[in-house]
């Protein structure tokens, strides 16, 4: 998605003047009202791909430490940590109006268990039990590749990560990378396939006895 100025929703620092939209959500069951933010991923609405993966994808251990890749303004991260809040939530995302939003919106909702920071403001020491990710396919494809090879492998030895990506734009092809081994030893398969969305598990491979 890219602004009619030419900005994208991964500009680390939007230059658009900033517009909210207030959004009655129910996420994962629980009934919302968070706020978008112009110069992010889905201004204005919740993207269809979100929508997918929420519907679709598994009921969430009750505690552990989980990972939204791309978290935007929040709604992923958000509903992790509503049907979780025994569990650690981190939002990365690299524009900081998003962040800054995301933030906003789990202070509304009285959440104390989000975390939301550039990349490189996560400890590199932490692991993942769970991660969701929307991930940014407008970036291109090198460089998606190295974001889900910065942060795939940093799933605990049982953790699973369940990614959405548009079927038109090459979600059966980064499958085939998935399992490559090229990110790493990971099992990937389509799971659904909803409004033309992918949903994708990928999980680490289990070692030969």
């Amino acid at each position: 998605m890219v602004s009619v100025s030419g900005e994208h929703y991964f500009s680390q620092n939007p230059e658009s003047a900033l517009r909210t939209t207030p959004l009655q959500l129910t996420l994962r069951g629980h009934q919302v009202t968070l706020r978008s933010a112009s110069g992010t991923f889905s201004p204005g609405s919740l993207d269809a791909g979100s929508a997918v993966l929420l519907k679709y994808a598994p009921q969430v251990p009750a505690k552990g430490t989980f990972l939204d890749i791309g978290c935007g303004w929040g709604p992923l991260a958000i509903s992790l940590a509503l049907e979780a809040p025994d569990a650690t939530v981190v939002g990365v995302d690299v524009n900081d109006r998003a962040l800054e939003t995301a933030r906003a919106n789990a202070e509304h909702l009285g959440l104390s268990n989000t975390h939301f920071s550039q990349p490189e403001g996560v400890d590199p020491a932490l692991s993942f039990d769970l991660i969701w990710s929307n991930p940014p396919i407008r970036v291109g494809k090198a460089e998606l590749h190295q974001i889900l090879a910065t942060w795939l492998p940093r799933l605990s030895p049982k953790g699973q990560a369940w990614l959405v990506v548009a079927k038109h734009l090459g979600a059966d092809s980064l499958i085939t990378w998935l399992n490559s081994g090229e990110p790493g030893d990971f099992d990937a398969e389509r799971v659904e396939t909803s409004k033309g969305y992918r949903l994708i598990r990928v999980t680490k491979s289990l070692p030969l006895s």
